[in-house]
């Protein structure tokens, strides 16, 4: 009995202090959820800001990207439109033209085609847009009664000629051409030579034609 009583005294001496811990324990539990929840509403606000910021990063990445791409197709379209360089022509005459007593560049007035506008019919002169290989080809006709000659000329030096020596009351023709590499600004344009001349019509025997075959 006097046991008994020693453990109901003894219980009730530390009953205080359990009802004190526990407590003490239910509010560190609230205070660690408070913490917990706080936490995680911070994790979740870092979280969608980081997305946020990586989509404005991807955005501004490819934003990036669509420029250069955009530079990249203007730059290789003004290449390409560069490249496309091409010509052909007749003298659009009707008649003889010389003999003169001196050489003349001749002029093939009669466009086809003048892709580029390197050929100026006016002067008779192609004109090197860019720098490359190109292909010039000429024929010519005549009345042999006198001499004909032409000549492929690059910045005043020949490259190439034809020529027909008189032989009586015949109607010649004679045709050639070269490959030449042009820096920009060259001049190529057929020259007459001197006491020779050369002879069309309407069927367009004397051609001058030229186009790029790549650049360089």
């Amino acid at each position: 009995m006097k046991t008994m009583v020693a453990a109901l005294a003894l219980c009730l001496l530390y009953l205080p202090v359990y009802q004190a811990s526990s407590i003490d324990i239910d509010n560190k539990f609230e205070e660690m959820e408070a913490r917990l929840t706080k936490t995680e509403k911070q994790w979740m606000d870092h979280t969608q800001m980081t997305e946020s910021q990586k989509n404005d990063d991807i955005l501004k990445d490819l934003e990036a990207k669509l420029k250069d791409t955009e530079k990249q197709v203007e730059d290789l379209r003004a290449e390409v439109q560069g490249q496309r360089v091409a010509f052909g022509a007749t003298s659009g005459r009707a008649t003889h033209f010389g003999p003169f007593n001196a050489a003349i560049t001749v002029t093939y007035k009669n466009v086809f085609t003048n892709t580029g506008s390197a050929y100026n019919p006016g002067t008779g002169i192609f004109t090197a847009p860019v720098k490359g290989v190109y292909y010039f080809s000429f024929s010519n006709n005549h009345y042999s009664s006198k001499p004909s000659g032409l000549r492929l000329m690059k910045n005043g030096e020949k490259m190439v000629s034809v020529y027909n020596s008189a032989a009586g009351n015949l109607h010649q023709t004679a045709a050639n051409g070269m490959t030449l590499q042009l820096e920009v600004g060259d001049q190529v344009y057929m020259g007459l030579q001197t006491n020779t001349w050369i002879f069309d019509n309407i069927d367009n025997f004397c051609t001058f034609i030229g186009f790029l075959l790549f650049s360089l």
